[in-house]
């Protein structure tokens, strides 16, 4: 069955969300927002309250106060059309060890509804999309971790879900799996699907999403996009320059301008902060120049979502 879905609603809308366990406050009026056609990252410590965020959207779990509205649904008055629109993937999931691939997305094509012929071209596509085409008469014991997980992703894009909702989808994965699995996502967002992903791999979330969430002890810190979220951050900008093989001899010519903050040596480079972000940085290098420093490259670091994480969040868990 299909679902009517207005197309000026967000995929996404949380209005003071709370979730509380006895004296534990698992979410805390949570206000979120997630628009069509993100790829969404939200971030977290272990106990932060995204699995409890993403199973009150998958309609596993019922809010104590607040709403939620899933491409303009609510979760709890509408748990059904929610369950067609959503594809859900848990971080840890159980799987039929001893069906055969094929035979395992056909089982959920059948929960969806989903007619005996339109399943096996179906099951083809989702299979080709995650990269498992040849394995779809293997048994499923015999795949590995990160095969698994991929047949996990096929399963939840059995019934052509609008929203995926993806916790961990690359815990214990390793490198060589995890960069298939994030390319896989690519792939998906530019389908037109929408994906939250739950992550503590926050290099590859930075790469990957175009807007993020942190969240900790159940209330959010940040939500926007992935350019903007060291803007409270970018009032302290570091550089690095490279002088050339002996930048001892430059270190005096950097501390002569008042502007730098503790120049340092830093593997071969140069490091400064300009606390002052109305500064010119041209105009510092225009008098690193002038001074006879002989400038290989100059750059401003990048602020990586990792630093920010750490400058939002405490580290308390609950």
């Amino acid at each position: 069955m299909k679902y009517t879905i207005q197309p000026d609603v967000p995929a996404v809308e949380t209005i003071n969300l709370t979730r509380t366990y006895e004296a534990l406050t698992a979410l805390n009026a949570l206000d979120l927002v997630v628009n069509r056609g993100d790829l969404f990252g939200f971030i977290g410590s272990n106990g932060a309250g995204k699995t409890t965020t993403l199973r009150i959207l998958s309609t596993f779990l019922s809010p104590t106060a607040g709403q939620a509205r899933v491409l303009g649904y609510n979760v709890v008055t509408q748990a059904d059309a929610v369950r067609h629109i959503i594809g859900y993937m848990p971080d840890f999931f159980g799987v039929y060890r001893d069906m055969i691939v094929s035979e395992y997305l056909d089982f959920f094509g059948a929960c969806y509804q989903i007619g005996a012929n339109q399943r096996v071209q179906t099951i083809n596509d989702v299979l080709e999309l995650v990269g498992l085409h040849e394995k779809k008469d293997q048994l499923i014991g015999a795949l590995s971790r990160g095969m698994q997980q991929r047949l996990g992703l096929a399963r939840v894009l059995i019934h052509d879900p609008e929203l995926l909702l993806l916790d961990e989808p690359a815990s214990g994965l390793d490198p060589r799996a995890r960069v298939e699995m994030m390319a896989i996502l690519q792939e998906l967002q530019k389908m037109g699907k929408t994906i939250i992903i739950s992550s503590h791999i926050l290099s590859e979330l930075q790469a990957l999403c175009n807007r993020v969430a942190i969240i900790e002890k159940g209330s959010l810190k940040y939500s926007g996009p992935i350019e903007g979220v060291g803007q409270d951050l970018s009032s302290h900008k570091v550089f690095r320059v490279h002088c050339g093989p002996n930048p001892e001899s430059a270190l005096p010519a950097f501390l002569e301008i008042p502007e730098l903050v503790n120049p340092t040596i830093l593997k071969g480079r140069i490091s400064f902060t300009l606390e002052d972000a109305s500064i010119d940085p041209a105009r510092i290098l225009h008098q690193l120049i002038s001074a006879g420093v002989p400038i290989r490259d100059f750059h401003e670091e990048e602020i990586s979502l990792e630093k920010v994480f750490m400058n939002y969040t405490s580290g308390e868990t609950q």
